[in-house]
């Protein structure tokens, strides 16, 4: 019985070594991904946990949730003007 047991610990053992740790993900197109300094920008009210930078405007936006449907809204500083990334040349 304690052979059994010791085979099992061992085949555990053996494929936890095989697991692949998670690698820090930086991709800027992830939602939820945004700069502090972006974070320090927005106006209040705005849901962060939900914003991405589009690569088609290079613009950041957040899922807003109506009552009735969930819509993308620019991400805004207190002026209300869209937080953008200078496009690279």
């Amino acid at each position: 019985m304690l052979q059994k047991y010791a085979v099992i610990m061992v085949a555990t053992l053996a494929l936890a070594g095989c697991a692949v740790p998670p690698k820090e993900d930086n991709d800027p197109f992830r939602i939820g991904n945004i700069p502090e300094s972006v974070a320090a920008l927005a106006a209040p009210d705005q849901d962060l946990n939900a914003a991405r930078l589009r690569p088609e405007d290079n613009c950041y936006w957040y899922e807003h949730n109506g009552p009735v449907e969930t819509t993308l809204v620019p991400l805004r500083s207190p002026g209300g003007n869209p937080i953008c990334v200078a496009r690279q040349s």
